[in-house]
């Protein structure tokens, strides 16, 4: 890559190919100049530091993740767009497995608007149990920490026994619907 076509997209994007192929931890300012066929000290110009890129590459994570949100709730309601929004989830997280493990998953200032987008999504599929105020936040919690324990637990290799996973997701899939139907009716 000719160092003037280098920009903070271009080392983003140099950096998720870095993360595909070889995982987070292979995430290096050393890398990316390897691969852009510069000194590294030329990233300093589009990036300050490996800190700021793992945030830039998060927040290119996180707003794929909203993509996928978006287009799986996209004319559904109720039961249907929140099962279409956890397979979204799963699947994308199936499909780029190092990609999701390098999403920072605390609030970060610079990814605040792409993290707003995506719980905003979640808040709209989760609108048809009547939910609302602090207890829409709560039922956020609960279904981001389920979706997210189950995509990493998966990636990870960590279901070793023979029962199929996708009935296994589909089982928690119920068990999230009838949790939200209940605390709906509260």
């Amino acid at each position: 890559m000719a160092r003037a076509a280098l920009s903070p997209d271009a080392v983003v994007d140099l950096g998720l190919r870095i993360v595909d192929e070889e995982g987070p931890e292979a995430l290096t300012l050393s890398a990316v100049a390897g691969r852009a066929g510069v000194a590294t000290p030329s990233l300093y110009k589009h990036v300050r530091n490996l800190a700021e890129l793992r945030v830039l590459v998060s927040g290119r994570v996180m707003g794929e993740l909203a993509e996928v949100a978006s287009e799986a709730v996209l004319g559904r309601s109720g039961d249907e767009a929140l099962r279409a929004l956890m397979d979204g989830w799963r699947s994308y997280a199936a499909r780029h497995p190092h990609r999701y493990s390098a999403m920072i998953q605390s609030p970060r200032p610079e990814t605040a608007e792409t993290g707003d987008r995506l719980v905003g999504i979640i808040l709209a599929a989760l609108r048809a149990y009547g939910l609302e105020g602090q207890a829409a936040i709560h039922a956020v919690r609960c279904l981001r920490a389920a979706m997210h324990g189950f995509a990493l637990l998966e990636a990870a290799g960590a279901f070793q026994l023979a029962e199929d996973l996708d009935e296994s997701y589909a089982l928690l899939a119920r068990m999230v619907v009838s949790g939200l139907r209940a605390a709906g009716e509260r």
